[in-house]
């Protein structure tokens, strides 16, 4: 069986390297497992202490997806089989997920993700805390946890509040897929290139002049990416969320959840894109839409780090609660389509249910993400 992530450390012209770790699923379109997280992390930590490695490239094998989100069959068994209590397995994934997350965002070197094809959910928590975020015409973003009764986790506390005015409450509520003008509108990716130039790229990589220091290389690197990215202005495609910007605004500008909602769904707008998201909101979980309402609200003043504890607490409480459960049996087990959702509608959605989320199941010194 071949390993689930591969790395290679390429020569460059100057003696220093580029390292390169590719998540080695396709067939499952790189979903992130537990085992893939335990062979990147120690890597990942490992090729930052190195002085020869110039830069880390991080990438998904096949042309289909970079990583289409987290393991969410492995943690639907664990729930299934720890029903109404904590599944032990579910706090260990998130655990390390979210580290794995962090330590991108916190990384010491040049850190590329090639976010080519399918970028979903834990594909998108790697991807938006490297230094350089590279898109390609094929690229498809979501973050679409309503469709299955979770938030949008991985970060997106922190992410999704340094978008455009009402951009990333709308991308949470609705789990609307965007391309790679909309990744860079929202600054969820930072270049575009043509997915044929990947191969040219990476032998540029091996060509540059690589310094010493790491402020050095970041500019050494954003130059290559610059240079690639005029030769593919031509395959960029137009922005969904730049042409309905003005209105996303307008709508989410309400005064509380269920308004919020009700002018998203009810907007009378033909755009088969925003169409879809407003289903998407009408059919998903109301509970997670309380949920990541309040979640924003929250991140808003919240450092990364205290972000990622909220959201393990929230994580943690999706797995023992069952909506979670209920969403992924309908769309991924199942495939009836028909989640029975605890709550039909935002109205009904129990206050006291939604604070029960948000109180903290550790405390401060126990909590597993303490040394963020």
């Amino acid at each position: 069986m071949s390993n689930v992530v591969t790395f290679e450390e390429l020569n460059c012209a100057n003696g220093k390297k580029i390292a390169v770790a590719t998540l080695n699923s396709p067939k499952s379109l790189n979903a992130l497992s537990g085992e893939m997280i335990d062979l990147l992390y120690p890597q990942l930590q490992a090729w930052q202490q190195c002085d020869d490695i110039a830069a880390v490239l991080l990438k998904g094998e096949g042309e289909k997806a970079f990583c289409a989100g987290g393991d969410i069959v492995h943690l639907y068994k664990e729930m299934s089989s720890h029903k109404d209590d904590y599944a032990p397995a579910i706090e260990t994934y998130f655990v390390k997920e979210y580290q794995l997350d962090y330590l991108i965002h916190r990384y010491n070197k040049p850190f590329i993700v090639w976010g080519s094809g399918i970028v979903m959910g834990g594909g998108l928590g790697m991807m938006v805390g490297a230094s350089h975020r590279v898109v390609t015409e094929s690229s498809r973003i979501a973050m679409p946890e309503i469709s299955i009764g979770l938030y949008p986790d991985v970060g997106a506390s922190y992410f999704l509040n340094k978008m455009p005015n009402g951009c990333g409450l709308f991308l949470g509520l609705t789990g609307a897929s965007i391309n790679a003008a909309d990744a860079k509108f929202t600054h969820l990716a930072d270049y575009f290139m043509s997915q044929d130039k990947h191969g040219e790229f990476v032998e540029q990589l091996l060509q540059v002049n690589w310094g010493d220091t790491i402020a050095l290389n970041h500019e050494k690197l954003s130059v290559v990416l610059q240079d690639f990215e005029k030769q593919s202005q031509n395959k960029l495609p137009a922005s969904h969320i730049r042409e309905h910007q003005h209105l996303i605004a307008e709508l989410v500008n309400q005064d509380d959840i269920k308004s919020i909602v009700d002018a998203i769904i009810h907007c009378d707008i033909e755009d088969k894109w925003f169409n879809r998201g407003q289903k998407s909101l009408k059919h998903g979980s109301a509970l997670s839409a309380c949920i990541t309402y309040k979640q924003l609200q929250l991140g808003k003043s919240l450092p990364l780090a205290d972000c990622f504890r909220m959201e393990l607490n929230l994580s943690v409480k999706s797995g023992k609660f069952g909506e979670f459960v209920e969403g992924v049996r309908a769309l991924l087990i199942d495939k009836d389509n028909q989640p029975n959702w605890r709550f039909a509608a935002i109205d009904d959605v129990d206050s006291q249910v939604v604070d029960w989320f948000f109180t903290d199941k550790w405390q401060d010194a126990t909590h597993p993400l303490a040394d963020l």
